[in-house]
């Protein structure tokens, strides 16, 4: 293996490692945290829709939609008029 080569595989081996760190991060995270279906106000939800509806955060297009969640404190979903699963 020639020098440039080595380099290469040292910082590919990096960003790989980089990148499993940043995701154990954001998994602690939200280990207490719950998905939380129905409260999110438009354009802030979380992630995809359950029903496919759009594909990504902050996508949502109407407030408390059933189908689209947002992240909040495990044990105020339902406190705050949610649901723990889509509707």
């Amino acid at each position: 293996m020639n020098k440039q080569t080595a380099l290469v595989a040292v910082a590919l081996a990096g960003l790989f490692a980089s990148g499993i760190g940043h995701a154990a991060d954001a998994m602690d995270k939200n280990m207490d945290k719950e998905k939380c279906f129905g409260v999110a106000k438009a354009g802030q939800n979380d992630c995809a829709s359950a029903a496919g509806s759009h594909s990504c955060a902050g996508q949502s297009k109407k407030d408390n939609d059933p189908k689209s969640w947002k992240y909040v404190a495990k044990g105020s979903c339902e406190k705050m008029g949610g649901t723990l699963k889509a509707m």
